[in-house]
């Protein structure tokens, strides 16, 4: 069970980067963060191709400097409860995926797979990238690799 640090509920910065407190549930906290990211995923799901491209680059970028920043001053790399990284790899996952719950759900279903599994290159960049660039980049790995999935599985069955 991972313990979420009390400066979550305090600190902006902190909250962000517990995914709006959704890395805060007692259990299974990437889960409850890619979850979460659906959520928010629905609204952004109407933007443009480029105006969705450059919410993802945002958050990525953001996301960098918010997960680094939360794990220096809590004192734990890539703490269980931090899940912006979730959040950003469920949208890379989701983008340009077809509409609908099916494809979501499916969508879903690989990212946590990916993230879990954590095939190359994934685990090698898990355990060999640093700061808030490790905790974002093996996530947006998973979701850019969960999202060629949905793309072959839509031609595939196209």
């Amino acid at each position: 069970m991972v313990t979420t640090p009390p400066s979550v509920w305090r600190n902006p910065v902190h909250f962000l980067a517990f995914g709006l407190g959704s890395g805060a549930v007692p259990k299974a906290p990437g889960t409850a963060g890619s979850l979460a990211a659906v959520l928010l995923y629905l609204p952004l799901s109407e933007l443009s191709v480029s105006a969705y491209a450059l919410v993802l680059i945002t958050s990525f970028s953001l996301g960098i400097w918010l997960c680094g920043k939360t794990a220096e001053e809590i004192g734990v790399h890539d703490h269980g409860g931090i899940v912006w990284d979730e959040f950003v790899g469920m949208w890379f996952t989701l983008f340009m995926a077809p509409e609908g719950w099916l494809w979501i759900g499916l969508g879903f279903c690989l990212f946590r797979a990916l993230d879990i599994l954590k095939p190359w290159p994934i685990k090698w960049v898990d355990k060999r990238v640093a700061g808030g660039l490790g905790i974002m980049l093996d996530d947006v790995l998973a979701g850019i690799m969960a999202a060629l999935c949905i793309q072959a599985i839509q031609v595939l069955i196209g």
